[in-house]
């Protein structure tokens, strides 16, 4: 789920663990079966994923159905292994929600090819837009709102065909 992008500075910056200590902002995204962004978020490449699941899950809106109350959670999360806790696990089994994170030592990464294509799809949507390749931004909340409205238009976009 995490992209880790360049940077020039800001806040929710931190090193990355794979430039060396250069600093870096990650971009988490949940996104739907059709690979539609439906909460987004930012975070310092150094800090850990599981810290930015609980909120993208929070910010997941009510799904609007034709008959009976609005569903307000997913039914299942496919995750990969930086989201692997047992916290993390039990957490959405609490709110109802069944975990398909692969697991640390235990399952392959080949498995996990067959969801993830469209969670790097909707990640490479993002990169269609130039401002998010490379965050020129120094404070966060613009940046933050940059992408947000990137996946608005992203769902604007494919819905709209």
């Amino acid at each position: 789920m995490p992209r880790a992008c360049g940077l020039k500075g800001g806040s929710l910056t931190g090193p990355s663990p794979v430039d060396r200590g250069k600093p870096g902002s990650k971009i988490h995204a949940l996104s739907d079966r059709n690979g539609l962004p439906l909460a987004v978020a930012v975070s310092a490449a150094n800090t850990n994923d599981n810290q930015a699941l609980k909120p993208l899950v929070r910010a997941v809106p009510a799904i609007r159905s034709r008959r009976g109350p609005r569903r307000r959670k997913p039914t299942k999360l496919h995750a990969d292994k930086a989201y692997d806790s047992a916290e993390t696990r039990s957490w959405l089994r609490q709110r109802g929600i069944v975990p398909r994170i692969a697991r640390k030592g235990i399952e392959s990464k080949e498995r996990l090819g067959r969801v993830r294509w469209v969670i790097e799809r909707t990640m490479a949507w993002f990169t269609d837009y130039r401002r998010l390749t490379i965050r020129y931004e120094r404070k966060s909340s613009h940046f933050a709102a940059f992408l947000t409205l990137a996946a608005a238009i992203t769902c604007f976009k494919k819905i709209s065909k």
